[in-house]
């Protein structure tokens, strides 16, 4: 698969993921877990194919020198990782079990787990 053809492949998810979102949120009560379920799994697609280019072009503009090569697949781990930190935090919302101190918890876990993984390359 070309570099092109992952671009438009991101790009087509996150087109489809927003779409399917809108939809999913206005024909589904939020009454069941399933429906709950069914829109984080959504929203966490979305915003991982959305948030790669993003944190690529960040990655590739901010720190230009060779000791970080920003890659799609570097790019796409952040993204999962920046997803994943909101996805969390909506969920504790949603269970009202939210305040800033998990907060503070859940991002300092994340800026942890991406210092290793840089530390490791």
């Amino acid at each position: 698969m070309t570099r092109r053809m992952k671009w438009l492949l991101l790009f087509l998810t996150a087109l489809l993921g927003w779409g399917g979102l809108v939809l999913y949120t206005r024909y589904t009560p939020p009454q069941s877990f399933l429906a709950f379920a069914g829109f984080f799994m959504i929203l966490g697609i979305t915003l991982s194919s959305t948030l790669t280019p993003i944190t690529y072009t960040i990655g590739s503009r901010l720190f230009p020198i060779r000791i970080y090569q920003a890659t799609l697949r570097h790019a796409a781990r952040q993204a999962a990782l920046i997803t994943l930190v909101i996805i969390f935090n909506l969920i504790l919302r949603a269970l009202h079990s939210w305040n800033i101190f998990t907060a503070i918890a859940i991002i300092a876990a994340a800026i942890i787990f991406e210092m290793l993984a840089l530390a490791r390359k």
